[in-house]
């Protein structure tokens, strides 16, 4: 049972990291504003597509995350009544069903907005001179919540890095605005060097 227990851990832990597909989404829309603001049929499918089949993806990793942080409760010292009785693993799970609800807003009500402005679109299509300005809302939503949302994913990850030893207040305060620093920082820059 502790090899099992280990494995669901390590399960849990790398869903987590895999769920860092904000972070590559606001880097990915950022190296296309580097491209000016002109329509470029390729460049802008091709960031469509990124977009689009990370949420897939990332629903792959929230659900694992979510099995493997219930069958470890199951499995483990703990029991499932942790889920209600430990306030970190109440966040945590809180914090991922948020993810998940964000997500589904943005793939199944915002990116099908954006995608009916692309679907007719070829290599070869004339677009108006206002096409990327009538996209402009959209994508600059999803953007702010492609922000929110990494920052809501570092902050599940320093919240379970105490689920055996919780951080003092004063520490999971500044941590936590730095995740949303961080967060806000991808929003606006490269981040060519990572942190820096």
């Amino acid at each position: 049972m502790e090899n099992l227990y280990q494995v669901l851990k390590l399960w849990h832990i790398v869903s987590f990291v895999f769920m860092s597909i904000p972070l590559f989404n606001l880097i990915v829309v950022n190296e296309r504003a580097l491209m000016g603001a002109s329509f470029n049929y390729g460049t802008d499918q091709y960031m469509e597509n990124i977009i689009r089949h990370g949420a897939v993806r990332c629903y792959v990793f929230q659900t694992s995350a979510f099995l493997s942080g219930i069958l470890m409760l199951v499995v483990g010292p703990w029991g499932i009544e942790a889920l209600w009785t430990n306030y970190i693993l109440l966040a945590k799970t809180v914090l991922l069903f948020t993810l998940m609800g964000l997500l589904s807003f943005v793939h199944f009500s915002l990116q099908p907005k954006i995608n009916s402005h692309f679907k007719d679109v070829t290599p070869d299509t004339k677009v108006p001179d206002n096409f990327l300005a009538s996209v402009k809302p959209f994508r600059v939503l999803r953007k702010r919540l492609a922000t929110f949302c990494l920052f809501l994913v570092v902050t599940a990850i320093i919240l379970g890095m105490q689920v055996y030893a919780p951080f003092g207040f004063t520490l999971n305060i500044i941590l936590i605005g730095l995740a949303g620093l961080f967060a806000w920082r991808v929003n606006k820059t490269l981040v060519l060097f990572g942190w820096v």
